[in-house]
């Protein structure tokens, strides 16, 4: 293969993953402009990011694998699971707390660490809700124990916890009909 060839696959292909690269930033804003729902998408980001801070990805696999990861409240969807709950089962005085707590959190960690909360490392984040679930605002430390409970609740429910790693099994012991008994 000649040197012209060559370099033009690679250019073509250079040219390529750059499109790719653009066009899944053009759709994450297109997502970002469209976003529907009763969070907003930065208010989502938020509480994604806290189910993170709260249960990071780290409880290893009960039967490991090959292709087996650690799974933690992202892996398992808490942080969808947290949507809905605040979104359906939540009244609209709780509502309100949750977004204008996400509002207060973002804006205490632009304050404290120049960046927004998710955008900061693990521990930064720990501090910052630490600071939350510490306050003496009644509205900080109520935000911070609702979020932490509802995603360890969210978190310890799923199949991935229940059935593959603690070895739940919804009807435990057997059944077995017609067996011979001696009498």
């Amino acid at each position: 293969m000649d040197r012209r060839k060559s370099l033009k696959i690679l250019g073509g292909s250079a040219l390529g993953i750059a499109g790719l690269v653009l066009a899944d930033w053009k759709w994450q804003l297109v997502d970002q402009m469209t976003h529907k729902g009763f969070f907003t998408f930065k208010e989502q980001q938020l509480i994604t990011a806290i189910a993170d801070t709260i249960i990071p990805a780290g409880l290893p696999p009960k039967v490991p694998t090959s292709d087996a990861k650690p799974i933690g409240a992202l892996s398992t969807g808490t942080d969808k699971f947290l949507y809905r709950l605040f979104e359906h089962c939540y009244e609209q005085d709780e509502q309100d707390l949750i977004k204008s707590q996400l509002a207060a959190l973002d804006q205490k960690a632009k304050d404290t660490t120049g960046k927004a909360f998710a955008k900061n490392s693990q521990d930064e984040r720990e501090k910052l809700l630490l600071a939350f679930g510490e306050s003496e605002d009644e509205s900080e430390k109520k935000f911070f124990n609702l979020m932490k409970s509802q995603t360890i609740m969210g978190f310890t429910t799923v199949k991935e916890v229940m059935a593959d790693y603690r070895g739940y099994k919804v009807a435990p012991g057997f059944f077995r009909g017609c067996v011979e008994v001696n009498a």
